[in-house]
């Protein structure tokens, strides 16, 4: 079968979509999960209506189109995009976004697609959030594909190399365009940097040397994510005092399963997209760089983009004049601003689940969510003073 040696990560082909549809509805955990986001569904009608869809695109458009703008409507107050004129009709890119939602992310992004009537994309996710087959089941039939890793360090490569060549071929030979996030895992304190093995992996190719070539062929268009607040942030920072209080712990399963949960449900203000531009041109100078040197000046580049393009709030500012003592950005909030924000953090930190908080590590939670608030618009103003990137 065409694309086969790519059976174990590609997201279902249609052939198999009736089949696996109709094996998903039996499950009885995708039936509580979809009893548990939309509690008011009638499920018989609801699986009825799946077992008509034929198709991805169907799937996309008829299914998950509607269930993410309910989620916008209740879960936000509003969803917007902009940059759309950076979009050139006909060339498939890879979208590298910075992540703030586990779940969320890519959905969001292709509904503002869907929107615009533009291509919707496939997307990279991790087979850590594969807690169940049927999961797996439901991300394949909604266009994702697998980033393995757990992988043993001897079969990293082969893992990159593998992951590479299938988002190579998508772009290159099936004009599809592909969703990937900057980094593996969230940044938990929205400092946004993109990691060098994630533009590694996308500079693999038949020959490695052409690393600069490779990441050309890929179209590659960063794009600002902006959520004005983070459902997830209280659970970040009440990670960041397990860790302070024990460097061993490590999150469970059960844990990014209430962060997906957490990061779907609970209200998230205005979120926005911003489609930087391509960058292969920005890219031009490199071509007599090191070949050690491209991937820390292609990070540079995407950085920059991301961070310029940020959409910027009130709590963000906020954020930022407490964090340095300053009212440096004074005119661009108000006292029901902060005393609004301050409601919000009060209110997000009474959800933490640990025993025995004392007042100090009350309080440094709080400012491990002031940095994650400050950190876009302290990220913005840098990339905005500073001249190219490269």
């Amino acid at each position: 079968m065409e694309h086969d040696r790519f059976a174990d990560i590609r997201p279902y082909d249609d052939h198999l979509f009736k089949e696996k549809i109709a094996k998903l509805v039996r499950e009885p955990g995708f039936e509580h999960a979809v009893r548990y986001v939309m509690p008011d569904v009638d499920y018989e009608a609801f699986v009825k209506n799946l077992l008509t869809v034929e198709t991805q695109l169907d799937f996309q458009v008829k299914v998950m189109g509607p269930f993410l703008e309910m989620l916008v409507a209740h879960t936000t107050h509003g969803l917007s995009m902009d940059g759309v004129e950076n979009y050139v009709p006909g060339v498939p890119h890879v979208f590298l976004t910075n992540h703030r939602d586990i779940v969320l992310d890519a959905s969001f992004l292709n509904l503002c697609f869907i929107r615009e009537r533009l291509p919707i994309t496939q997307v990279a996710i991790g087979n850590n959030l594969l807690i169940y087959d049927w999961i797996t089941d439901l991300v394949k039939l909604n266009r994702s594909f697998i980033v393995k890793r757990d992988t043993r360090v001897r079969e990293a490569l082969d893992a990159a190399r593998h992951l590479s060549a299938y988002i190579r071929e998508t772009v290159t030979e099936r004009r599809e365009s592909v969703w990937i996030a900057q980094r593996e895992g969230r940044a938990k304190d929205s400092n946004d940097r993109t990691q060098e093995s994630v533009v590694k992996m996308l500079s693999l190719g038949d020959n490695d040397e052409r690393v600069l070539e490779n990441l050309l062929d890929l179209n590659i268009m960063p794009v600002a994510i902006s959520y004005e607040f983070d459902p997830n942030d209280y659970l970040k920072a009440s990670e960041f005092l397990r860790k302070r209080r024990n460097p061993e712990y490590k999150k469970t399963q059960r844990d990014d399963l209430f962060s997906m949960e957490t990061g779907l449900l609970s209200q998230k203000g205005r979120v926005h997209f911003h489609l930087g531009g391509c960058i292969n041109e920005t890219l031009e100078p490199l071509k007599d760089a090191p070949r050690s040197e491209i991937a820390r000046k292609v990070c540079e580049v995407i950085d920059k983009s991301i961070h310029c393009g940020y959409r910027i709030y009130p709590c963000n500012y906020i954020a930022y004049d407490e964090l340095y003592g300053t009212l440096a950005v004074g005119d661009k909030y108000t006292q029901e601003d902060i005393d609004s924000f301050n409601r919000y953090l009060d209110g997000q930190l009474d959800k933490v689940e640990i025993t025995d908080v004392t007042p100090e590590e009350r309080t440094f939670m709080r400012a491990t969510m002031i940095e994650m608030y400050a950190n876009p618009l302290k990220n913005q103003m840098a990339a905005k003073s500073c001249g190219n990137a490269l």
